[in-house]
Parts: structure tokens; C-alpha cells; sequence
């Protein structure tokens, strides 16, 4: 599956108000990247650094409401995710040949 054909799909399941467009899948974005760093904490916590099977794949999922949340908020601004996959393997081959991996700012 393609990343445009992930976006279509999962589009199909983007039901929130017209006139929350961009906002509601920006706070869905933030609160699922949040789950994901809360399993991880969770597996810091109670299961003494071992990232089990079990756990990988809890996370996984929490993955995959992240991406979710992307596709929306990229249909939304007006992009398509592999328009946004491509963008910023760009930007990042930019730095790397720049020697400017390392660092802070958008624009480096």
C-alpha cells in the first residue's frame, strides 16, 4: 500500500466538523503521539526495559493513530502524504549533504 492509498483509506474514516478542519486532527496528533510515548515510559517503568513482542505491537497501533491523525491533517492543509514524505526526505538529504544534521531551527 502506498502512502496516498493509506491516506485515501483512511480518510474514509475522517468524521469531524467541516469547521474543524486542521484543529481537530492537530489535537488528535498530539494527544496520540502522547499514548505512544506513554507506552514507552510504561515499558521503562514496569517492564524493566524490555520491549516485548506484546508491547512492540501496542505501540505499533498507537503508530498508527499517529499516521492517521497525519493523513488528515495533510488532506487538510491540502497535501497528500507522499507529497509530505518526500518534502522532508529532501529537507533532511538538504542538511545531511549541508553537514547540517545536528542543530536546531527549521531552516538549517
Amino acid at each position: 500500500m502506498t502512502l496516498n492509498e493509506y491516506q485515501q483509506h483512511a480518510l474514509e474514516t475522517a468524521i469531524y466538523p467541516e469547521n474543524r478542519r486542521i484543529i481537530y486532527p492537530t489535537l488528535g496528533l498530539t494527544g496520540e503521539a502522547g499514548e505512544v510515548a506513554d507506552k514507552v515510559k510504561k515499558v521503562i517503568r514496569d517492564g524493566n526495559d524490555e520491549f516485548t513482542e506484546e508491547k512492540r505491537r501496542e505501540i505499533m497501533k498507537e503508530i498508527g493513530d499517529v499516521l492517521w491523525y497525519c493523513a488528515a491533517l495533510s488532506h487538510d492543509l491540502g497535501y497528500d502524504l507522499e507529497e509530505v514524505a518526500q518534502t522532508n526526505v529532501d529537507k533532511l538529504h538538504s542538511r545531511m549533504v549541508r553537514n547540517h544534521i545536528h542543530g536546531e531551527g527549521d531552516n538549517r
